[in-house]
């Protein structure tokens, strides 16, 4: 317990900052992530192209050279003055969204075809069919990756710690400069990521519930 509360200064803005960044990449990678499922399954070849280029690209891009592009490289341009957690934020919602595309793609595929078919016969335009028909009842089918996507997110927020952004993942380093014990400090992150996750996992829980006894 020692090592807890003699380094309140550490966990307290460690793990606030974690949560911001969480917070800020989650909202930024799932309305990025669902503008480019719209176009992986969009009728205009130029959008599903550019979709799926974007998806291999990021997906197969690791998340620490993304970090250094926009922590180091991405200044160089002078288009445009960033902090490092900006940086930070940009470069984790550009990855995620990758993965909630995928992840939404994939529940899309599930919808019956003959939905879609009977929003075009009731004269829907294809931004009305996928927000009212197909997206509503694919969002129900996705309930579980989905929140593993953003637990992935959450637990990827500690590769900022090496990036200049005070975080939970920066928390080990600075133990170490103190000269406590770093091993029962890091048993303390991990207490700490599992308190944010069981949430998230209560909430996928209650959405499976609510949603099969809506179907």
């Amino acid at each position: 317990m020692d090592v807890l509360f003699d380094n309140l200064d550490l966990y307290g803005p460690g793990f606030l900052t974690t949560v911001e960044l969480f917070a800020l990449a989650a909202v930024g990678s799932l309305i990025w992530g669902t503008i480019l499922a719209m176009l992986r399954v969009s009728p205009v070849p130029v959008f599903r192209a550019a979709a799926t280029t974007y998806v291999t690209l990021f997906r197969n891009t690791p998340l620490t050279l993304l970090f250094f592009f926009f922590a180091f490289a991405f200044p160089l341009l002078k288009i445009v003055s960033i902090s490092f957690f900006a940086a930070a934020v940009t470069a984790l919602i550009l990855y995620t969204a990758a993965f909630v595309c995928e992840v939404l793609r994939s529940g899309i595929n599930t919808v019956p075809v003959g939905q879609a078919e009977a929003g075009r016969a009731l004269g829907l335009t294809f931004g009305q069919i996928l927000g009212t028909v197909v997206l509503p009842q694919a969002g129900r089918t996705v309930v579980p990756p989905m929140v593993s996507t953003m637990i992935a997110l959450l637990k990827n927020t500690t590769v900022a710690a090496g990036f200049s952004v005070v975080e939970a993942g920066a928390i080990q380093s600075y133990l170490s400069e103190r000269g406590y014990n770093v091993f029962v400090g890091m048993l303390w992150v991990a207490l700490f990521f599992i308190i944010l996750v069981i949430p998230m996992t209560l909430l996928q829980r209650s959405l499976e519930k609510r949603w099969s006894v809506a179907r």
